[in-house]
């Protein structure tokens, strides 16, 4: 070590006094302003009437936006200098100078430039827009850079109006300070003893010597040029032949909503666009890029100008507009067809707007990536995957072991995939060479894929990330930074042959596991809506082609639309605010709406009006189902003309026939009901029991199952009682919507055992057992039924949710011994352990499913559906499925009030490739659809 306690003290201090030199203040903007909670545009702001808002002024209410306006002319002093201008609205800002979007301040860019060399007498108009914020929690993070004081976050309550001043900003002194930060940082990170650190160290020394921080301006300038120049042979040194090199891009991870409602993600757009736009111009090498077509048609909508000049970089290339879907969506959660929608409306997009075709799958900030996922990128076109949460592992996780690797899917397919050291990595030295330290492969990478700039509320690079950027393209000691696109990156990785390491399956992220339970009411409009999307699809198709029905296309793209944005990474998973969910749940209902009612229009193009009731069955096999008949029918018969057999149940009269595969057939209706011989499909119910021709199942005071019989085998299939529900103390140690601690299970809540089991339907269709209880402090009423000729025992459940910070699962203990559980995934399924003799076994504790899991022997199993529920565990032999997760931040009320959500249990004898789980799965789902009038019988 060559620099001593004492000269280390010594350069440290002189670095921090010049880091405190660079702003110099001519003068005060005096701000005038309003508050409003209208979205809008900046020519009808500066309509409005604005009045004096001086320093101190307490300003906005919740989701409340404040306009300033105010102006300045430059004075003698700012001849030839860089001007900056530093506003203290108190929030968040977009800024327009002289009319035109020039930037924003936010926590990371505190100044804009309003000249490079300044004129006086030049007038300056400025006008602002600025958020106030909501009262949510609020995201810490590092100081802003030289001493500025930071903006407060949109979650603080109140907004103070600070004092706006416009300034010289001495760019040789920012210099210096650049020059001194990088071998500061360099000789911190290499061998100290080495001939390079000893004359950086020199050089430093050397510097504080030269470059008296107290002499007059012009004398400073003057010495601050020596200084830089002694500071320029260190900075030339080169590296060798074998430096590795980052590839590096500059981008600004800004999530379509978190912290903040959609309406404001407009607002961060355009903020960080503008700032971005600037940056753009005045570093002609450095490339942006910038993911998710939603985010861009929010620009184009709300800042048309602003988007103009945004796509204009984009045909030069200095915008990279890349990313595959159209918002970053959760891959666990969202369904098959809708993640192809996020790839075919994305490359759409990128295509049609830009005329590029879109190979990469960005997703840097998703918690978790399906096995589906290289499957559906290979039919999409897209052969590169890239994001950097899943080395996340803050739990202390079995870290993931590859940076680059072939990435093999489910059905075989491969994509290459690269793991980022973080989305918004910084470019001075000691970043840089961290970055590559910490890589996970030490063999096979020779460089790695760098996004930098600050994110999650976007924002993006600053000025400082690009200087340094420079100052790294070659620095003996540091990694080689090249500023280039991520398919530039995957291509020379292809070139030089590809990735070696090949990882199989899904990329399990090792965290935020409370994310597949979070928020069930949004779940539930997300299940619903994707089915009620390909039903009103597929009937409005087969409409088309038959009646000529007029395919309604754009009210089916605009549901499409809505589903694909609630999809993204922290809606879906349930880590947004309340007013996130409150909106996601409207739009659900839209679509839905949407969907039946075009549904509705193309069964109707397809019936005839007689007097009949036509059941169309959109799955592709035939369906025993049950159908409603309309009011004022008590009896049907079907095309054969037999007699359906038909039940009263909750003032509807119900009736069981046969749905021929992807079709319909048609029913005519009868006043009267018919009761033809059913042979011994008998049902039975009664206190304690349900039973029918395949299975009994058998209860206890409490409603837990005790006995659950398969009358084909004569097995017992309850281990123990199931229906058990269970509740657990849920306060996760950090993230509290996100995760589920490993540890949940020694924090048991006790449960009051006191029910009441009655019977609830009976008659030859269906019957069931009503059990109402309270769980802790939510009541709860339960249906379990039973159908004739059914293997589907299922629970349908109402709760009204009063906990907080409180788990809900449900577990059922078989009588099947399985090393690994199967578990229903986007186009397939795949297998986890039911152990924990692993590390990687033991975090597997919370896992992701759809529609079904299952536990199989050769010849038998059992599996627990659902209807919107996607976290399970499995231990051993017992399934227990998630029902509830009541966190409290970032939504103080998450999940409570009424939830209504259906599982069931399904046994069969076989194998699994013959058993009826999936169909059964999709049967619990796709409800049938009834049309007024005849059109026969037909599958499609």
């Amino acid at each position: 070590m060559t620099l001593t306690p004492e000269w280390l003290r010594r350069i440290t201090n002189w670095h921090k006094v010049l880091s405190e030199l660079f702003y110099r203040p001519l003068g005060v903007v005096s701000l005038q302003g309003f508050t409003t909670l209208e979205q809008l545009k900046a020519g009808e702001a500066l309509a409005a009437l604005f009045h004096p808002m001086p320093p101190g002024t307490p300003w906005g209410a919740k989701w409340e936006y404040g306009w300033f306006k105010g102006s300045l002319t430059l004075p003698a002093q700012a001849a030839g200098e860089r001007v900056v201008l530093r506003l203290a609205t108190g929030a968040e800002s977009l800024v327009w100078i002289d009319g035109r979007a020039s930037g924003a301040r936010d926590t990371r860019h505190a100044e804009l430039t309003l000249a490079l060399e300044g004129v006086p007498g030049t007038r300056y108009t400025i006008l602002a827009e600025s958020y106030a914020g909501h009262g949510a929690i609020t995201v810490g993070g590092d100081p802003a850079p030289h001493g500025v004081e930071t903006v407060p976050e949109p979650g603080s309550t109140q907004r103070i109006v600070g004092e706006t001043t416009f300034g010289i900003w001495d760019e040789t002194l920012y210099q210096l300070w650049l020059d001194v930060t990088t071998l500061l940082e360099l000789r911190e990170h290499l061998d100290l003893q080495a001939l390079r650190v000893a004359e950086i160290d020199r050089a430093l020394q050397d510097v504080t010597l030269i470059v008296d921080l107290e002499l007059p301006r012009d004398e400073l300038l003057e010495v601050v040029r020596a200084g830089r120049g002694r500071l320029a042979p260190v900075l030339a040194c080169i590296n060798g032949s074998t430096a590795p090199v980052l590839t590096a891009f500059g981008h600004a991870h800004l999530d379509v909503a978190w912290l903040w409602p959609l309406q404001e993600t407009e607002r961060k757009m355009a903020r960080t666009i503008a700032n971005q736009l600037a940056l753009l111009e005045a570093y002609p090498e450095y490339i942006f890029l910038q993911s998710q077509p939603h985010l861009y048609t929010m620009l184009e909508k709300q800042y048309p100008a602003l988007y103009a000049r945004f796509q204009e970089k984009v045909r030069t290339g200095q915008i990279v507009a890349e990313g595959a879907t159209w918002v970053e969506p959760d891959t666990n959660i969202t369904g098959g067809e809708s993640l192809i929608r996020q790839f075919l409306h994305g490359k759409r997009f990128f295509r049609e707007r830009f005329g590029i075709e879109s190979v990469l799958l960005w997703l840097p900030d998703v918690f978790g990536y399906s096995g589906a996922l290289p499957q559906i990128m290979r039919g999409c076109g897209v052969p590169y995957f890239a994001t950097q949460k899943i080395m996340w592992a803050y739990g202390g996780g079995d870290r993931f072991p590859y940076n680059e690797f072939i990435w093999e899917g489910i059905d075989g397919s491969e994509v290459i995939a690269h793991i980022c050291h973080g989305y918004g990595y910084p470019t001075s030295p000691a970043h840089l060479i961290r970055a590559w330290r910490e890589r996970a492969q030490s063999m096979g990478p020779v460089g790695l894929m760098l996004p930098f700039g600050y994110g999650d509320g976007g924002g993006g690079p600053t000025r400082d990330h690009l200087e340094f950027a420079r100052r790294a393209r070659d620095l003996e000691g540091a990694p080689c930074v090249r500023m280039a696109s991520p398919r530039a990156f995957f291509e020379d990785l292809e070139a030089r042959g590809g990735p070696q390491a090949r990882y199989v399956g899904e990329l399990y992220f090792q965290a935020h596991r409370g994310t597949y339970t979070s928020q069930a009411r949004t779940k539930l409009g997300n299940r619903r809506s994707e089915i009620a999307l390909r039903e009103a699809e597929l009937w409005a198709v087969a409409a088309r082609a038959l009646s000529g029905y007029d395919l309604p296309r754009d009210r089916l793209e605009q549901a499409w639309v809505a589903v694909l944005l609630n999809q993204f990474h922290d809606i879906l998973p349930g880590s947004s605010i309340a007013r996130v969910y409150e909106e996601a749940e409207r739009a659900y209902a839209e679509v839905i709406a949407t969907a039946t009612a075009i549904r509705s229009e193309a069964e109707s193009a397809l019936v005839t009006e007689d007097e009949a009731l036509t059941i169309f069955n959109s799955l592709s096999w035939p369906r025993t189902v049950l159908a409603p008949l309309p009011a004022g029918y008590r009896g049907a018969r079907n095309a054969a003309g037999e007699a359906c057999l038909s039940q009263m149940c909750e003032g509807e009269t119900w009736v069981e026939t046969e749905a021929p595969p992807c079709g319909w057939t048609t029913l005519v209706l009868d006043a009267a009901p018919s009761q033809p011989c059913i042979g011994q499909n008998l049902l039975r119910v009664g206190p304690g029991y349900v039973e029918n021709a395949y299975l009994r199942a058998e209860f206890n005071e409490a409603g837990e199952l005790c006995s659950y019989i398969d009358k084909e085998s004569g097995r017992e299939l309850c281990a123990a009682p199931g229906n058990v529900f269970k509740l657990f103390k849920d306060v996760p140690g950090w993230f509290d919507a996100w995760d589920i601690d490993s540890m949940y299970r020694e924090t048991p809540v006790p449960l009051d055992r006191e029910a009441k089991v009655e019977v609830g339907l009976e008659g030859p269709l269906v019957v069931s057992l009503r059990v109402t209880r309270t769980l802790h402090d939510s009541p709860m009423t339960q249906e379990i039924r039973l159908r004739r000729g059914s293997r589907r025992l299922e629970f349908v459940t109402t709760i009204d949710w009063r906990e907080r910070h409180k788990l809900l699962k449900v577990a059922f203990p078989v009588t099947v011994h399985a090393n690994e559980a199967i578990h229903e995934i986007q186009y397939g399924h795949v297998r986890r352990p039911t152990h924990h003799s692993r590390r990687f076994d033991a975090d597997r504790f919370e896992v992701c499913q759809h529609k079904w899991t299952a536990l199989a022997e050769e010849g038998r199993g059992v599996a627990i559906l659902n209807d919107s529920k996607y976290g399970i565990s499995v231990l051993g032999h017992t399934l227990e499925l998630t029902l509830l997760k009541s966190a409290m931040a970032p939504d103080m009320r998450a999940d409570l009030g009424k939830q209504q959500f259906t599982y069931a249990l399904v046994a069969w004898n076989g194998s699994f490739f013959e058993s009826p789980v999936v169909a059964e799965g999709y049967d619990l789902n796709v409800p049938v659809a009834v049309a007024l009038g005849a059109a026969g019988a037909r599958s499609l």
